[in-house]
């Protein structure tokens, strides 16, 4: 299992965001999260990573672990942590530098520095990411000049670029049109057969088309978690059918 959450709890300060989560999310599959606004999967997500070590106040019980090793022990490498469980944001975010150079920042923050390999490893990236070809003749023009859709699979070559096992998508596509939403969701069946992932959706239809498993969050419980078509068609808990079928959310 290459993610076991047991009896995970967090909190900001005295509020308690997440109750007695517990989860396991296979290799090589996609999960999607799903839940009204302010349900918790977002947070659970940041969890994954420990991005939620950068909010103040915020702490944690229980135990995330990632190949058995529980992320959230005192000698773990936080920033090694974040190459092997990469991050896509709901908004693109490229830096303010050329194409080439927002892939190849992760390579050289972790010492490589040969013109060969980084050349090798920014090819590979935006390959991965279905973006090779629409940008092969701009790759040292200024990134912020790509489409929203383009800037996006930008922002999941530069997680690739650094070899991760896991990759977090916090509603990768929300602030894109349909095209490019589409576009994206086929890159992320493709990246399954690589990498494990990890994806948060207000798009129901999107966490249907995409992933193999899904899980329903409501006020801070893990509320059912199983296979997508059975969450979708035949849901265990009364609380998931009425969320599944619009009746709130």
């Amino acid at each position: 299992m290459k993610i076991e959450v047991k009896e995970l709890d967090m909190y900001y300060g005295d509020f308690q965001a997440l109750q007695k989560i517990n989860l396991q999310v296979e290799s090589n599959s996609i999960m999607a999260f799903i839940g009204p606004s302010g349900c918790g999967k977002s947070t659970f997500l940041k969890t994954l990573n420990r991005m939620n070590d950068l909010i103040p106040g915020s702490r944690i019980n229980g135990e995330v672990r990632i190949d058995g090793e529980n992320i959230y022990e005192g000698d773990v490498d936080v920033i090694d942590l974040r190459r092997r469980v990469g991050m896509v944001f709901q908004k693109p975010n490229p830096f303010p530098m050329t194409v080439f150079d927002n892939i190849a920042y992760g390579p050289r923050i972790h010492g490589e520095r040969k013109k060969e390999a980084l050349e090798q490893i920014v090819i590979e990236s935006l390959e991965q990411a279905a973006l090779f070809e629409e940008v092969k003749d701009r790759l040292h023009k200024s990134a912020l000049s790509l489409s929203g859709g383009q800037q996006q699979r930008l922002c999941i070559a530069r997680v690739l670029a650094v070899k991760p096992e896991i990759v977090l998508m916090d509603e990768p596509t929300s602030a894109l049109d349909p095209i490019s939403t589409g576009r994206i969701e086929e890159l992320i069946t493709e990246l399954k057969e690589r990498y494990t992932i990890v994806i948060v959706t207000h798009n129901m239809q999107q966490a249907g088309r995409v992933s193999d498993r899904t899980a329903f969050f409501l006020m801070g419980d893990l509320i059912e978690e199983g296979d997508t078509d059975t969450i979708f068609h035949t849901p265990k808990n009364p609380k998931t059918e009425d969320y599944i079928t619009g009746r709130f959310g």
